[in-house]
């Protein structure tokens, strides 16, 4: 296995193995949070979603991102973020060929991640993950590298059909 710099030729195998990886999960993940979350999310699909957002992403951050080839085929890739605000580097985007799971991909592109972050002058490194049934796999990954995980709640309301009046404990908001 070689990581190396991402390159557009890269592009279409990338966008094909992160939708075949993540179709387990996103159909885990529609059982496992509220409908309206999920539809507001996703109102065409997963699908196209995660195409248009890794697309832009592909395109919009090449230098981010580091790619693992298994005999020259793209296997796996990771997209690192330098906050340097934060002295630390985030795993924005981690995704290996499901074919190749259980391999190693994922650990090596982690270590790259690990490595980028480094070299930049970070002082930590962080991934998050949902904590649905489809992302366990996942965060078995990041635990199983060291990544101690950092207890978030997110909360989500539905807001259709309702108004101020209707919430029970609604007060006036004050003029700025």
């Amino acid at each position: 296995m070689d990581i190396v710099a991402y390159r557009a030729s890269h592009r279409e195998a990338l966008l094909s193995l992160s939708l075949r990886t993540w179709e387990p999960v996103f159909a885990q993940l529609e059982s496992a949070v509220p409908a309206f979350v999920y539809e507001s999310f996703y109102p065409a699909g997963w699908r196209q979603r995660q195409a248009e957002d890794l697309g832009a992403l592909l395109d919009g951050e090449p230098d981010n991102i580091h790619v693992a080839l298994v005999d020259g085929e793209p296997r796996g890739w990771v997209c690192t973020r330098l906050h340097a605000e934060d002295a630390m580097g985030e795993v924005y985007v981690l995704a290996t060929d499901p074919d190749f799971h259980g391999q190693g991909i994922g650990r090596a592109l982690l270590q790259q991640a690990e490595s980028t972050a480094r070299a930049a002058g970070m002082r930590m490194i962080m991934a998050e993950t949902g904590d649905d049934p489809g992302h366990a796999p996942a965060r078995r990954a990041y635990e199983g590298t060291g990544f101690q995980r950092w207890p978030v709640a997110r909360y989500f309301k539905d807001l259709a059909g309702t108004t101020a009046r209707d919430e029970p404990h609604s007060l006036p908001i004050p003029p700025l």
